[in-house]
């Protein structure tokens, strides 16, 4: 008998035997403490914006339908009730509404150049070297935090007419000479050196934002379509565009807001007195109340005002609740 045939056959391993289930945790029962804590954890911030924000609100509205001069405010006559008066002279009134055209037009070009900009920036940031990007970064929070007053002022001095650096600078190209030149002698050149103050300050926040969402962008799937042969435009508008949504329609409508809302820039770049094509929403609704000392009429302006920012958050809130369906 050989060897071979004395050797004992293996045995085969035992079968493994799935592990037991595990047992079923018993949930927690929903308690009516639980539902009220968030609503108890906000309770300070809505105490806050009520005590900081009713009392304004009702006062505007208020005034806004009452006769309200400054015989009012001393307090040698009573204010009269004037029901939507005062709303139908600022309605029917065209200087209201050449200024909120010029207000829409303000804040649109506003928008338009801080979101092309700093989505420009932000991009570019993202193919510079890390001490780079540190030192743009804080270049950029350093301009963001400026106050306006000091911003407007340094501004009002890159574009004085005498001693401006700007028109140094651009009467040494071959044949220029802007010796002199007033940027403030019309609206429109006026208004685009307002604009590119405004620019200025909002962009260090857009391209911060920006560069934080762009990190939240799948390199795996820029990569994909680049290989599937698509053209830096097209990883941009089909991968990158998508995934910061979200971000860029909050952008969009905080930048809205804000643009149209100017009030300081255009103020104090007009030494406290800004001209008829210089007039904006917020400056228009001023003058009214204390330069003509209408404050029922400011106080109508400064509403409608209000109601218009009501508009823009309205689509925002749609826009925010398509993409929350789409996810």
């Amino acid at each position: 008998m050989s060897a071979a045939d004395t050797t004992t056959p293996a045995k085969a391993p035992p079968p493994r035997q799935a592990p037991p289930p595990a047992p079923d945790r018993p949930r927690r029962p929903r308690t009516a403490g639980g539902a009220a804590t968030p609503w108890l954890l906000l309770a300070p911030c809505l105490l806050i914006l009520a005590l900081v924000m009713a009392y304004p609100l009702v006062r505007l509205v208020t005034l806004s339908v009452q006769k309200f001069g400054q015989p009012q405010l001393w307090g040698f006559q009573p204010a009269e009730w004037v029901g939507f008066a005062n709303f139908a002279a600022v309605l029917g009134d065209g200087a209201f509404w050449a200024v909120v055209l010029r207000t829409v037009v303000f804040a649109g070009g506003c928008v338009v150049l801080t979101m092309v900009s700093g989505m420009v920036i932000a991009l570019l940031l993202q193919r510079v070297s890390g001490w780079l990007k540190t030192l743009i970064n804080i270049v950029l929070v350093a301009s963001w935090g400026m106050p306006v007053i000091v911003a407007t002022t340094v501004f009002k001095w890159l574009f004085d007419s005498d001693y401006g650096v700007l028109n140094a600078l651009l009467s040494r190209l071959p044949g220029v000479d802007m010796i002199g030149h007033n940027w403030f002698a019309s609206g429109p050149q006026g208004l685009a050196v307002i604009m590119l103050l405004v620019v200025w300050g909002a962009v260090p926040f857009v391209v911060v934002t920006l560069s934080a969402g762009l990190t939240q962008v799948p390199r795996e799937l820029e990569e994909a379509a680049r290989l599937d042969g698509a053209s830096s435009w097209g990883v941009f508008r089909y991968v990158t565009l998508p995934v910061l949504k979200p971000i860029v329609v909050m952008l969009t409508t905080l930048s809205v807001i804000w643009d149209m809302g100017v009030f300081p820039q255009v103020f104090v770049m007009r030494g406290g007195h800004p001209e008829a094509e210089f007039q904006v929403l917020n400056t228009y609704s001023y003058d009214r109340a204390f330069v003509v000392n209408d404050y029922a009429q400011g106080s109508a302006i400064a509403l409608v005002t209000v109601l218009l920012l009501l508009g823009v958050v309205a689509v925002y809130m749609r826009q925010m609740l398509k993409i929350g369906e789409v996810e």
